[in-house]
C-alpha cells in the first residue's frame, strides 16, 4: 500500500491511496456475431417478404353460393374479396366480372371458393355422341320441385292409350339436364342431353305425351 504525504503548517498527515482501476474490454464471441448477422438478415428477408405479399393482394372474385353444374353464372352468383394471390393460383379478377357473367359452370361451384376460368365453359353440357332436344312438362310430371343442370334422367316410356291389356315393355333412356325454362304457361321444359340413338324414339313419345320422368342423380 502506497502512502501519500501532505505538507501542510498543522503537521504531516498519512493517507492511504487506492491503486487505478483496470477496466477490462469485452470479447465478442464469434457464435454471437453470427447469429446476430444472421438474425439481422432473416429480419430483411421478413420485412421483404410482407411487403411483397402486401403488393400482391388484389381484388378477385369468389363464389356467393352453390351453383351446379351447367348453370349460367349471374351477378349474385359472385362477390369480390381481397386476398393476396398465392404461387400457382389462378384466380379471376374482380374487375373481369363482365367476361364470366353469362358463362356455365363446368363443375359444381362451392360457396366462398374463388373462381378460376378453367372451371367455366361456354358450351352446352352435351358429351360426345350425344344430341340435345326439348322436352316440355306439366307441374305435375316434374319429378322434383327443381331440376338443375348436371341433374341424370331417366325417361320411361309410357303405354300407349290405344293399348288394351298390352304388356309390352317399357323403354328407358338416360339423359342429361343442361337447362330449363319456365314459360307463362304453366310448363317446365327441359333441355336435354341424350344418346343419338334415343332421339328418335324420344321424340315419338314426347309428341305422344307417352314419356315419364325419373330423377336418378342430383347434380
Amino acid at each position: 500500500m502506497s502512502v501519500a504525504t501532505r505538507h501542510d503548517p498543522s503537521g504531516p498527515v498519512d493517507a492511504p491511496v487506492a491503486p487505478p482501476r483496470i477496466v477490462r474490454q469485452r470479447r465478442m464471441r464469434p457464435g454471437l456475431l453470427g447469429l446476430a448477422v444472421l438474425l439481422i438478415a432473416l429480419g430483411g428477408l421478413g420485412a421483404a417478404f410482407a411487403v411483397t405479399s402486401v403488393r400482391a393482394t388484389g381484388s378477385y372474385l369468389a363464389v356467393a353460393r352453390a351453383v351446379p353444374v351447367g348453370t349460367v353464372l349471374g351477378a349474385d352468383d359472385l362477390f369480390a374479396v381481397q386476398v393476396a394471390g398465392g404461387s400457382g393460383l389462378s384466380p379471376v379478377p374482380a374487375t373481369r366480372i363482365h367476361d364470366v357473367i353469362g358463362k356455365r359452370a363446368a363443375v359444381a361451384l362451392t360457396p366462398g371458393t374463388l373462381l378460376v376460368l378453367d372451371q367455366l365453359t361456354d358450351q352446352p353440357l352435351i358429351g360426345p355422341g350425344q344430341q340435345q332436344l326439348s322436352l316440355g312438362l306439366k307441374t305435375s310430371e316434374v319429378p322434383a320441385r327443381q331440376l338443375h343442370p348436371g341433374d341424370k334422367l331417366l325417361l320411361v316410356s309410357r303405354p300407349a292409350r290405344d293399348s288394351e291389356g298390352s304388356s309390352a315393355p317399357s323403354t328407358r333412356f338416360e339423359a342429361t339436364v343442361i337447362d330449363t325454362a319456365s314459360p307463362e304457361d304453366g310448363e317446365l321444359v327441359l333441355y336435354l342431353a341424350l344418346a343419338e340413338r334415343d332421339v328418335p324414339a324420344v321424340v315419338v313419345l314426347a309428341a305422344e305425351s307417352r314419356i315419364a320422368v325419373v330423377l336418378t342423380t342430383a347434380a
